[in-house]
């Protein structure tokens, strides 16, 4: 059955409902956990009128994301733990997220990607895109999505 698995966190509380059911899993099948958050890639400067605008440098910008990732990550990291669970932490910044979870599970030779899904649908779907959607339309591997 699954032995490794990675859970894509982006810190709300439906993420949350992600971790949890994924300690859940782990105890159950002995397996391992791999706690996953995408950073935002750094913006793309903005120019006006022959001027170069960065609204935060890279150093601060690095510095943030960072922090903030080290945030939810030690939250759920802590809680995986808690349930005397192998786990390890992974942050990695992408533009597209989805390829990065899907990276993120080859490289670690998971066999289960779990993550939530706020369930939009129409136009805020279209509008807002869907992670989850992408990575199950792209996996190779199984998906569980959390609700």
């Amino acid at each position: 059955m699954y032995k490794k698995l990675l859970v894509a966190t982006d810190g709300s509380p439906l993420s949350d409902k992600a971790i949890d059911q994924a300690i859940d899993l782990a105890v159950a099948l002995k397996a391992q956990l791999f706690v996953f958050y995408a950073s935002p890639s750094y913006p793309l400067p903005a120019y006006a009128g022959g001027v170069v605008y960065e609204p935060i440098s890279k150093k601060e910008f690095a510095a943030f994301v960072t922090e903030e990732a080290e945030k939810i990550l030690s939250a759920a990291e802590d809680r995986v733990k808690k349930a005397n669970v192998a786990c390890a932490r992974i942050h990695v910044l992408a533009a597209t997220p989805w390829e990065a979870i899907l990276g993120a599970a080859k490289e670690n030779n998971c066999d289960l990607i779990i993550m939530a899904s706020h369930g939009r649908r129409g136009i805020s779907a279209m509008l807002l895109g869907s992670e989850t959607q992408k990575v199950l339309t792209h996996s190779t591997l199984p998906v569980l999505v959390i609700r």
